[in-house]
């Protein structure tokens, strides 16, 4: 027999570990939001721009207790 509650799955932005970031570009220099994973700690990855398509190297800090304390972005052949 069924309650008719049904559990909602879990996500990250439903946990915190997730931070909405604006970035410029350094290749065309416009600003965009980005979401942060902030789960997996510092880290450092690649993420093209939504507006040139080109890739940017995303550096993040996240302290002890998963709050973004950093970010750092370049152009990926610098």
């Amino acid at each position: 027999m069924t309650t008719g509650r049904h559990r909602r799955p879990e996500t990250l932005l439903d946990w915190g570990m997730t931070r909405v970031q604006t970035v410029q570009c350094p290749y065309c220099g416009e600003n965009f939001e980005t979401e942060i994973d902030v789960s997996a700690g510092s880290q450092e990855y690649i993420e093209d721009c939504y507006v040139c398509c080109k890739p940017i190297v995303f550096r993040i800090e996240v302290d002890i207790d998963g709050e973004l304390t950093g970010t750092e972005t370049q152009r990926d052949n610098d």
